[in-house]
């Protein structure tokens, strides 16, 4: 079984047990969270598709930690100008672990 969620503007495939990165979420270590953005649920041979989402289908996950990402470095310049510019940036992520998928 597993879904596809939307959370962050973007979309995630999940299952029951998977461990994921999201954009950042508030909460704490060990609280739960609902996701109710369900956009399509898939169990054996039964496909729900949603229109944009499925009616009563909710994710619950629970926040493992808040963390920083992967530095990006973004680096800008014009040629022949002598006119550069570096900077750098680190996405602020939760770690979640999806408990149950439910319909």
């Amino acid at each position: 079984m597993y879904a596809v969620i939307k959370t962050g503007g973007k979309q995630h495939r999940v299952s029951p047990g998977e461990v994921l990165a999201v954009e950042k979420i508030d909460g704490n270590r060990g609280e739960q969270v609902v996701f109710d953005q369900v956009l399509m649920v898939v169990d054996e041979a039964d496909v729900r598709i949603g229109a944009p989402v499925v009616a009563g289908a909710r994710v619950v996950g629970e926040i493992l930690e808040q963390k920083k990402g992967q530095k990006i470095n973004v680096f800008k310049m014009k040629r022949r100008k002598g006119s550069k510019k570096k900077t750098g940036h680190r996405q602020l992520l939760t770690s979640m672990k999806i408990k149950e998928i439910s319909v």
